[in-house]
């Protein structure tokens, strides 16, 4: 696509939380990437559940604390100088779930949130009004405003029997410990994308997967009707940074994910996964880490265009860095 007419780079993004977050946070404020650059973000809302009555999106406030500059820098999640009063007070009445803490300031996002979805407004319409606080500089939108969250089926230790759980029960109750059978996007039927993700996916210059979960994560994402059919179809090159780095996730529990539908945590096999879009896949390019160089010629004999960098998000600097590459990459066509 030609964007000499354009005064900045139209980037969208499809992200989860914490890695998909700090890598645009990379792309977006470090000065290493040398572009200016009108950023999309699409962000998972399979995570999203309903705790004490209040709706939490936990990816979009990732997304949106991160880049507004409010994350709490040592967990990853939540609000920096956060105080959890109100999730002890609701353990000592004995109030489930008392494994999902509610920070007392992040409870006041999913205020705000819950209300206003209850008086009729729509997800990407609170979104855009709690971006107004924060300004994260990228355009953020959900991947749909329906419900569609993911669920879980494992052999229940409580129930003596196969069940589905909410996945942020599987994942942060059970640590991802429980061998997952499948993933089951509740409400995916009736779900549509959010106004602007396909014309996001359309009409961008470069789309990037980021390092976030394939499976629950991007894969979520793809997973919306529409969603994998625009980016087959784009004119915008397609370039993938990997999220497994010397056969293990950079970080979370990816592996336990990827084992769940049969994929092995690669960095070569989660490129074979989303598949070379001249062959009906996803993605033109992908960037895998230094310590995986090897596995270059079978990615490339899958039809993806493959490089070597590193891919540790030690800091914003070495994230922009990264990311410079990856739309030099993608967009030099070599």
């Amino acid at each position: 696509m030609n964007t000499s007419t354009r005064p900045q780079l139209q980037i969208t993004t499809l992200a989860g939380g914490i890695g998909g977050a700090r890598f645009i946070r990379g792309l977006t404020q470090s000065d290493l990437v040398g572009r200016e650059c009108d950023v999309t973000v699409i962000a998972n809302t399979g995570d999203d559940i309903w705790v004490h009555g209040l709706r939490v999106c936990p990816d979009l406030d990732t997304l949106m604390y991160t880049l507004g500059g409010g994350i709490s820098a040592e967990r990853g999640w939540g609000r920096e100088d956060e105080t959890f009063t109100t999730k002890a007070e609701l353990g000592i009445y004995g109030v489930e779930p008392t494994w999902f803490g509610l920070g007392d300031k992040d409870i006041a996002t999913h205020l705000v949130r819950t209300t206003s979805l209850q008086a009729g407004y729509t997800l990407s319409q609170v979104t855009e009004a709690l971006c107004d606080r924060w300004q994260p500089g990228v355009h953020l939108i959900p991947m749909s405003d329906d419900r569609c969250e993911t669920h879980v089926v494992v052999d229940h230790p409580e129930k003596d029997s196969r069940a589905a759980i909410h996945f942020q029960e599987w994942w942060i109750k059970y640590h991802a410990s429980l061998p997952a059978h499948e993933f089951i996007s509740v409400g995916l039927d009736s779900a549509k994308p959010a106004p602007g993700v396909i014309d996001s996916i359309m009409n961008a210059d470069l789309v990037i997967l980021p390092p976030s979960n394939p499976v629950v994560s991007i894969g979520t994402i793809l997973n919306i009707p529409g969603v994998a059919d625009a980016l087959r179809n784009t004119p915008a090159p397609v370039v993938g940074i990997s999220p497994i780095v010397s056969n293990a996730p950079v970080r979370g529990m990816a592996d336990a994910c990827l084992k769940a539908i049969g994929v092995e945590t690669s960095a070569a096999a989660v490129a074979q996964h989303y598949g070379a879009r001249i062959n009906g896949g996803l993605i033109d390019y992908w960037l895998i880490d230094e310590s995986d160089s090897a596995a270059i010629p079978e990615i490339e004999a899958a039809g993806i265009q493959c490089i070597a960098v590193p891919l540790m998000m030690t800091d914003i600097d070495a994230t922009g860095d990264m990311a410079r590459v990856a739309i030099d990459f993608a967009l030099s066509g070599n």
